[in-house]
């Protein structure tokens, strides 16, 4: 399935050249040449190759969560498993992604990608250990890779901010808004984690990335019940404390003022 983009009203513009902002660039441009290495080095080494470089760059559950290969969460996005696999990840988020880091800038991008993306992974590794308890110990040792989890990041991203941007699915003459669209694909998402047919894709990281995403660009919005009546509170109690101090002052005479001489 294919997917096509388009935005009714005002859009926001980004003043660089060849339409694809700076950090989204760097991020198509390393994920492309990391791709291509490990391509080479499995063509050079074969199996040999690949076994290494997923040992130590896939995210494996039992290499991160002893603390031992922490680095894993974050290389592991920029492995994939085919030419197919990596043309659709680096598609979706170039469509989508380039409308967001012009609202939020360079940095606040590379944030959230990563942000995302690493926080999928470690979803992935918690849900696989929790899985190995409940009775599927090769749960641990299964080795993901992908930008999937940071892509999906995105898409929760656009949702929230762009939540009527429309969405044409090609070749479907069906156009959804944005909104909707990440609904869907989250609840595809869900009844493939939950059916577990073996399909070698990692609904979890996906779902994770979007659970991420959707608490960081949200974190600013929670517990504010409870702060809000925490202020209140403060402001009543200084209030109180400044009519006591006024009633006190109210019959007393003010005091003498300076005398200054020039």
């Amino acid at each position: 399935m294919g997917m096509a983009s388009r935005t009714y009203g005002p859009r926001p513009r980004w003043n660089g050249g060849g339409g694809v902002p700076p950090a989204l660039k760097n991020i198509l441009i390393v994920t492309t040449a990391a791709f291509v290495a490990q391509t080479l080095i499995q063509m050079q080494f074969g199996v040999v190759g690949e076994t290494w470089y997923l040992k130590w760059f896939g995210l494996i559950p039992a290499a991160v969560a002893p603390g031992l290969r922490i680095w894993q969460p974050f290389t592991y996005l920029f492995l994939h498993a085919n030419l197919w696999h990596i043309l659709m990840n680096l598609l979706i988020l170039w469509m989508f992604g380039r409308d967001l880091e012009p609202i939020w800038g360079r940095r606040k991008f590379y944030t959230y990608y990563f942000v995302c993306g690493a926080g999928a992974g470690l979803v992935n590794v918690a849900a696989s250990w929790i899985s190995a308890w409940a009775g599927r110990p090769g749960s641990t040792i299964t080795v993901t890779i992908g930008a999937s989890g940071a892509v999906f990041g995105v898409l929760i991203a656009c949702a929230v901010l762009f939540p009527h941007r429309q969405v044409w699915l090609i070749p479907f003459p069906v156009a959804l808004s944005m909104r909707v669209f990440v609904a869907i694909m989250a609840a595809i998402e869900f009844y493939g984690e939950l059916r577990s047919g073996g399909d070698n894709v990692s609904h979890i990281c996906h779902l994770g990335g979007m659970l991420i995403g959707y608490i960081y660009l949200r974190r600013g919005s929670f517990f504010s019940t409870t702060r809000n009546t925490f202020s209140d509170w403060k402001r009543k109690r200084l209030r109180r404390k400044f009519e006591v101090y006024a009633r006190t002052r109210g019959d007393n005479p003010p005091s003498r003022p300076d005398r200054w001489v020039n």
